[in-house]
């Protein structure tokens, strides 16, 4: 059962979380895009080329579980993303992309594994995010990376975009946010600890502490 049944209710709640990561500074100018999912299946997103940190109710895009327009202004031209992972997981009500600026800098790193981009420095990050995938580079906007990050979302519920930035999807908006904020904080200290000896956690440790997510 979705969690944001109320329309009204979601709509706010989409815009306060909006607000909420642009004015702490995890993204910045029009970049970075919400979303939840409604109890009809439905996708509400913020629009293309809206800022969050001034993003309105009345203009959030509805779209379908396959990026049909429904009603509302033009969805943010990441609209394919968001619908990639919902339909690869059933359990997800909401996503959040943002282009954080550590979390962007790992992403143009020339040696960043593609299997996991992070080390699981803290307990956080292996119960909050786990291992991040890199997907290879696209365009914002190029739908075809479409099949790649729906079959990626199928097995985990955090990507790193090359050259671009991190995907989160959660079972509410709080936990995909909450996410994606320890994604943010685990890329500053991954870049504040490079040429130093790092001590993660064990595959071991990390297996322990995985995060079931939607």
């Amino acid at each position: 059962m979705s969690p944001y049944a109320d329309e009204t209710a979601a709509r706010a709640f989409l815009v306060r979380t909006a607000r909420s990561l642009f004015t702490r500074g995890l993204t910045h100018g029009s970049t970075g895009n919400l979303s939840v999912r409604l109890a009809d299946g439905s996708l509400l997103l913020t629009p293309t080329g809206s800022s969050l940190g001034t993003v309105e109710e009345p203009q959030l895009s509805r779209t379908d579980v396959h990026g049909t327009h429904l009603d509302g202004p033009r969805p943010t031209k990441e609209a394919f993303l968001h619908a990639a992972f919902y339909r690869a997981r059933p359990n997800a009500h909401a996503v959040v992309h943002l282009h954080s600026t550590h979390a962007a800098a790992v992403s143009c790193l020339r040696d960043v594994p593609p299997d996991n981009a992070l080390p699981p420095l803290t307990a956080y990050y292996a119960m909050r995010v786990g291992t991040l995938p890199l997907l290879p580079y696209h365009a914002p906007g190029d739908s075809s990376l479409e099949p790649l990050a729906e079959e990626t979302a199928r097995t985990h519920h955090a990507v790193l975009l090359a050259n671009h930035g991190p995907v989160v999807a959660g079972t509410t908006l709080e936990q995909a946010a909450d996410a994606i904020e320890e994604l943010e904080e685990t890329a500053r200290l991954h870049l504040l600890l490079r040429g130093h000896a790092i001590r993660p956690l064990t595959t071991a440790q990390a297996g322990e502490l995985a995060h079931p997510s939607g």
